[in-house]
C-alpha cells in the first residue's frame, strides 16, 4: 500500500485532538501544501520498545539552519506506516498526525498493536510526494517469554566540533541489535571555536553554528546540526534507542536547579525547561516524558521477557548540589563527598522496587560512575575524588548499594557514559575496601566523539595502580556492545583508531564475561 498523497482532513482533526492532552490543541492553521524542499533531512527514528510496540520520530525541517527550521507556522498533516517488510509493502499499522510548530515540528507516534521480539520497519509523507527514508525497530518479547539472547548498545558523548561519527556508522551495522542505550549528551552547549589546535590538545574540526545556547530555538537548531550528520541518522534508523540526558543537553554540570555559575535557580529553569524541551521534542520518547512545570520524569523500564530488566535512570534532574563548589575548591576530602541526592527519594524508591524481580539479569542504565574512582597524580599521598560523579554523593550510594543487597540480587550490570573513557570494573560493598567484596560490575562506555582521538593507556598507569577494583581503563573513542544470555553477559569494548578524520575504523579492543551468580569479571 503506498502513501496517500492527499490526506483526509476530518482523520487529521481527530490526531490533534489526541495530542490536546500533550500539548494543547494548536491554533496555527492547516499547511496541506508541499513544503518545497525535502523535510526529513533530520531522518527518523525510533524508541522505547514494547512488547506491542514502540515510538517512531521524525521532525520537520527542510531548512534546518535557517528560521524555525524553514517551517510555517503552521500543523502540517504527517502520515505514518509500519510494515512487516523492509520495502514497505505489507502494511500493518499506518496513521496520520500533526506535526506542530508548539514543537518544533517534532512527531512521536506511540505505535501499538504489533507482534512481540520481531522486527518491523517504518517511514512518514507530507503532503506532495515527500516520503522520509525507511527505519527499522525491534519490539521487545513478551513479559513471561524465555529469551535466549538480547543485544544491546552503549554510546553516547558525542561532541560535534572534536570527531566525525563514524563509530554511529559501525554501531548502525552491528548485526542483531535490539536496543541502543544513549547514556547523553546528545549536544553540547558551547559557542562557536575557533578551527584548528587548541590548549586542551583537542583539536576542533568543525564548528557549532551560533554562541551557547539558551533559548528554545537555539537549542532546536543545535539539535538539527547534530541530527544532520549522517552517521547518526543511519544508527538511529537502525535500530531502536533508549534516550537519556546528561549536563551537556542543558549546561556542563548542572545538578537540579543548580547550573556551574551560580545562576539564581529561577532564572536557571527558564533555560533548563527550554532545553528538556527541546530534547523532548528530538528524541523517540513516549509522551509520559513530555516536560511539566518543573521538570519531566524520565526514569523509566524496558523489559526484555524474563531475562532482562532495565532501568533507565535521570542522575541530573533531582540532584542535589554539589560540593566543594562544584569540585573548584580542591582539595576536596573525602569527607566531605556528602551530597546527599543523586536520583531524588521518588526515583530512589522506584528503582528499589523495580530491584524486586525475577529476572534473570537487572540492567542500570545511567550517565555517571558509580564506583569509586581515585584521580590522584602518581606522586600524590592522598586520594582524589571528582564530585560531578557518585563518588560525591556517598550516602546516594551507600543506599543504592544498600538495595541491592538487601535484594539479594548478584545480577546487577551498570551502564555508564559522561567520563569519555571505556572503563570496565567492579562496584566495591564498602568505599574504603575497593579491593573488597563487590555488589555489581560497570561497564562504562566512551565516547563517540568527545575528547578528539584520544591517547590510549598513555600516562593512565596510577589509575590502574590506585584503583584495585578497575580492570581496563583507556582514553580512546568508540561504544560498547552487550550481548545477554541467560547463562552469561558478554561486552565486548569497541575501539575506533582515529576520529580527528573521516573513515575511522573499529575493533574490538577486549572481551568480557559476567555469569548471573556472582558480579565478578572474566577477561577474555
Amino acid at each position: 500500500m503506498a502513501f496517500a498523497k492527499t490526506l483526509d482532513r476530518r482523520n487529521l482533526i481527530k490526531a490533534a485532538g489526541s495530542l490536546a492532552v500533550l500539548a494543547g490543541f494548536s491554533r496555527a492553521p492547516l499547511f496541506a501544501r508541499p513544503l518545497g524542499a525535502n523535510p526529513f533531512t533530520l531522518g527518523v527514528a525510533s524508541g522505547d520498545p514494547w512488547p506491542d510496540g514502540f515510538v517512531i520520530w521524525t521532525r520537520l525541517a527542510p531548512r534546518p539552519f535557517d528560521e524555525h527550521a524553514g517551517m510555517p507556522a503552521a500543523r502540517v498533516p504527517v502520515r505514518w506506516e509500519v510494515a512487516e517488510d523492509a520495502a514497505c509493502t505489507r502494511i500493518v499499522q499506518s496513521g496520520e498526525t500533526l506535526a506542530m510548530p508548539e514543537l518544533g515540528h517534532s512527531v512521536h507516534v506511540e505505535v501499538a498493536g504489533l507482534q512481540p521480539h520481531r522486527p518491523y520497519w517504518y517511514r512518514f509523507a507530507v503532503a506532495g510526494s515527500d516520503v522520509s527514508p525507511i527505519g527499522t525497530a525491534r519490539t521487545a518479547p513478551a513479559s513471561d517469554a524465555i529469551v535466549d539472547r538480547v543485544r544491546i548498545g552503549v554510546a553516547g558523548c558525542q561532541h560535534y566540533e572534536v570527531g566525525h561519527y563514524d563509530a554511529w556508522a559501525h554501531l548502525a551495522n552491528e548485526p542483531d541489535l535490539d536496543l541502543i542505550f544513549h547514556y547523553g549528551d546528545y549536544i553540547y552547549e558551547g559557542g562557536t571555536t575557533p578551527l584548528g589546535p587548541q590548549a586542551s590538545g583537542v583539536p576542533i574540526i568543525r564548528q557549532h553554528i551560533g554562541g551557547e545556547i539558551y533559548s528554545i530555538e537555539d537549542y532546536r537548531r543545535r539539535y538539527a546540526q547534530y541530527k544532520s550528520d549522517p552517521a547518526l541518522q543511519a544508527a538511529h534508523a537502525a535500530c531502536a534507542f533508549a534516550c537519556s540526558f546528561d549536563d551537556h543537553e542543558v549546561d556542563n554540570n548542572w545538578a537540579g536547579d543548580f547550573d556551574q555559575d551560580g545562576t539564581s535557580p529561577e532564572i536557571f529553569a527558564l533555560r533548563r525547561y527550554a532545553a528538556l524541551q527541546a530534547w523532548y521534542e528530538n528524541m523517540p520518547v513516549r509522551k509520559a516524558l513530555f516536560p511539566a512545570h518543573g521538570g519531566l520524569t524520565a526514569y523509566r523500564r524496558l523489559d526484555y521477557g524474563r531475562l532482562l530488566r532495565t532501568h533507565v535512570l535521570d542522575t541530573r534532574t533531582n540532584r542535589s548540589d554539589q560540593v566543594c563548589n562544584d569540585g573548584k575548591i580542591r582539595p576536596c576530602p573525602p569527607e566531605l563527598l556528602q551530597s546527599p541526592e543523586v536520583l531524588g527519594r521518588t526515583q530512589e524508591a522506584w528503582l528499589d522496587e523495580g530491584l524486586g524481580n525475577e529476572a534473570i539479569w537487572n540492567l542500570i542504565a545511567q550517565q555517571i560512575i558509580v564506583m569509586p574512582v581515585d584521580f590522584r597524580a602518581d606522586d600524590a599521598a592522598e586520594a582524589r575524588f571528582a564530585t560531578d560523579l557518585w563518588d560525591g554523593y556517598r550516602p546516594a550510594r551507600e543506599r543504592l548499594i544498600e538495595s541491592i543487597r538487601r535484594h539479594g540480587l548478584t545480577n546487577v550490570v551498570i551502564a555508564t557514559g559522561d567520563h569519555h573513557k571505556h572503563l570496565v570494573g567492579s562496584v566495591p560493598e564498602d568505599d574504603d575496601r575497593p579491593d573488597g567484596p563487590k555488589v555489581a560490575v560497570e561497564f562504562q562506555a566512551a565516547s563517540i566523539s568527545s575528547n578528539g582521538n584520544g591517547k590510549g593507556e598513555a600516562g593512565l598507569e596510577q589509575m590502574m595502580r590506585n584503583n584495585p577494583h578497575f580492570d581496563l581503563y583507556t582514553d580512546r573513542r568508540g561504544y560498547q556492545l552487550f550481548e545477554i544470555t541467560p547463562k552469561e553477559w558478554r561486552t565486548d569494548v569497541r575501539v575506533m583508531d582515529q576520529v580527528e578524520r573521516p573513515d575511522g575504523r573499529i575493533s574490538t579492543l577486549a572481551r568480557y564475561a559476567v555469569a548471573p551468580g556472582a558480579p565478578i569479571l572474566n577477561r577474555e
